[in-house]
């Protein structure tokens, strides 16, 4: 799976891979998010603020797991 790069001052990097969402923070801290619509991926990559987008869109509201 390929990470993007994203301008950000909380995700380093993003990737989406069969209904899946990684996110990778400045940390360095990578989470999953399971049955994720591809949409959503789109929608994320042109938001405005990223980290906006996912405490609005993506946490809380999808089954997570930690990665690393």
């Amino acid at each position: 799976m390929n990470m993007i790069s994203v301008e950000s001052s909380n995700l380093k990097k993003v990737g989406y891979e069969d209904n899946k969402l990684f996110l990778e923070y400045g940390s360095g801290a990578i989470y999953e998010y399971a049955d994720v619509p591809i949409k959503l991926y789109e929608e994320l990559l042109t938001s405005e603020s990223k980290g906006k987008f996912v405490n609005a869109c993506v946490k809380g509201k999808y089954v997570f797991k930690r990665l690393k």
